[in-house]
């Protein structure tokens, strides 16, 4: 089973919160530098230092509030269940996919485009829907700059020997022979205390 398609969204645009920092960036109105500081917003002399501060901010403001959605779901998280890890393969993240968006975004992106812009999302979307379809989706790079790997592992419940597989979300690096407990959130199996002993 794959993710829901609405958890599937927040992961991915949370995935991208470094991006719409940098097309914050790019629409800043650097010019609004050598201007008296202002910040009465509310008498209307003033406004923000962007180009579109509606679209700027507003991107900005959805990716980190994915972003901490994701984060804070992965902390509530209570792994139950005892397993044995009979093998664990690392499975290193495809990058491109998450680099693409980038390139693009250096090729001249401006909100006030409004073709170039429809264009960019349309993009974002496929990109969203080939990796929600492979069920990469959880290969997330800023997981992994937070300390989660995502491995294909073989185990066992404590107290059986029937072989299981599946994929594991897990805090830091797990190796063959560690117990360690388990949550399973869809297909995925979620896991954070990792440092069990060998069995």
């Amino acid at each position: 089973m794959q993710f829901r398609i609405l958890i599937a969204l927040l992961i991915f645009l949370g995935s991208y919160l470094p991006l719409s920092l940098i097309l914050l960036a790019q629409n800043f109105d650097y010019a609004s530098l050598s201007k008296p500081f202002c910040c009465a917003f509310w008498t209307g002399t003033c406004s923000l230092p962007f180009k579109n501060p509606a679209f700027a901010i507003g991107i900005f403001a959805v990716c980190v509030a994915c972003l901490v959605v994701t984060l804070g779901s992965l902390a509530v998280v209570r792994p139950k269940h005892e397993i044995l890890v009979k093998d664990a393969k690392y499975v290193p993240t495809d990058l491109m996919n998450y680099t693409l968006p980038y390139i693009v975004a250096f090729m001249s992106i401006d909100y006030q485009e409004s073709g170039k812009f429809v264009g960019f999302l349309i993009f974002l979307g496929w990109m969203f829907w080939i990796t929600y379809k492979s069920g990469q989706i959880i290969l997330n790079p800023l997981l992994i700059v937070l300390g989660w790997r995502l491995y294909d592992l073989s185990y066992s419940f404590v107290g059986s020997n029937d072989p299981q597989n599946a994929k594991a979300l897990v805090k830091g690096n797990i190796e063959a022979g560690q117990r360690c407990r388990q949550t399973s959130v869809q297909d995925i199996l979620v896991i954070k205390n990792n440092g069990g002993a060998g069995g």
